[in-house]
């Protein structure tokens, strides 16, 4: 399987775009003090999405993408942020 991804470009004017694969799934979850990620195919590429997004050298230390079961993420998911430094 050969994945191809299209990073959106940052703007200052209207930040991030997220890109979500069709399908996507992912959850979020404690196992024993370790944080547990679970996500079907659409979601990893979709999370790998965001990551490459974040990353772009425009894209403001501080930033951060802040996810839950009301906004992406599967019913009893832990919130998930992830924050450039």
């Amino acid at each position: 399987m050969k994945v191809s991804l299209d990073v959106p470009n940052y703007s200052l004017d209207t930040g991030m775009t997220l890109k979500w694969e069709g399908n996507f799934k992912i959850k979020v979850s404690d196992m024993n003090g370790s944080i547990l990620i679970e996500a079907n195919t659409d979601g990893l590429v979709s999370l790998a999405n965001h990551l490459l997004n974040l990353s772009q050298s425009s894209v403001q230390t501080g930033t951060h993408l802040h996810f839950d079961e009301n906004n992406s993420l599967e019913d009893g998911s832990l919130d998930l942020i992830i924050e450039k430094i």
